[in-house]
């Protein structure tokens, strides 16, 4: 692939974030366990970092939801493709995701969830794109807020490039 990505946000400040929000959520949840679900395929970086960091007992589990294809737009249309393999009636669900923008994709699932019983159910997001939100969704953690800008690393991806970049980048075409 011919692009130059550019540094948004250094591995070092979302190191020291992911800790924040660990810690946060780490009082938030005292005394309680706490069911990650985690949304593939962006997410499984920072759930790793994230869940290393917990300190309250964790139980997870996947899925994977998408609206984007191997664009950089969204195509609108939120596609499951792989569902929970577990129970979620009764837990403290936390669902972990990598960015949001629109909120279609959340709203869905957030929805499709919430029918399914959960004791509670919250977000957390890494990176928080507040000025494309087309539909009203509730972030419970945020890591950062960013720019309308096509970013990657730590899990993002263009057409399935760059989610190994230890930093949040802009993809600048060539």
């Amino acid at each position: 692939m011919k692009n130059h990505i550019e540094v948004m946000i250094s591995e070092e400040k979302v190191e020291q974030r992911v800790c924040e929000l660990a810690n946060q959520i780490n009082e938030d949840y005292v005394g309680r366990e706490l069911h990650l679900i985690i949304i593939l395929k962006g997410s499984v970086f920072f759930a790793c970092e994230l869940a290393k960091r917990l300190t309250v007992p964790v139980t997870m589990d996947f899925m994977s939801a998408s609206s984007y294809g191997n664009g950089m737009v969204s195509a609108g249309k939120i596609t499951v493709r792989k569902e929970l393999d577990e129970d979620i009636a009764g837990k403290e669900v936390l669902i972990v995701e990598d960015i949001v923008d629109s909120g279609n994709t959340l709203f869905y699932l957030k929805k499709l969830l919430m029918a399914r019983s959960p004791e509670s159910l919250k977000i957390v997001t890494l990176l928080d794109k507040p000025t494309c939100r087309t539909t009203e969704i509730k972030i419970d953690y945020c890591g950062f807020e960013i720019p309308d800008k096509f970013v990657v690393g730590y899990g993002l991806d263009y057409a399935q490039h760059y989610r190994n970049l230890p930093y949040i980048g802009v993809v600048i075409q060539d």
